[in-house]
């Protein structure tokens, strides 16, 4: 990631409380993902759980990125 986007990031997660709180919900998520990944298999359920905690990352990550072009303007 190019420097001038941490620091944006950086200043968004500073002054956006939604922004800081979609951040920390995108790490998380993101953790339990390579948890998940780490498994040699994964039971119906587990697949299911996966496949709906990379929606909500997605869907966070194209807040997170909406939030990102309106400041940039």
């Amino acid at each position: 990631m190019e420097e001038q986007n941490l620091g944006l990031i950086q200043r968004l997660c500073d002054e956006s409380a939604l922004y800081r709180r979609l951040y920390e919900e995108h790490v998380l998520l993101e953790r339990e993902l390579s948890s998940l990944d780490q498994r040699p298999r994964l039971s119906p359920e587990e697949a299911a759980h996966r496949k709906k905690v990379q929606k909500l990352k997605l869907a966070g990550k194209d807040e997170m990125a909406q939030i990102m072009r309106a400041w940039q303007r």
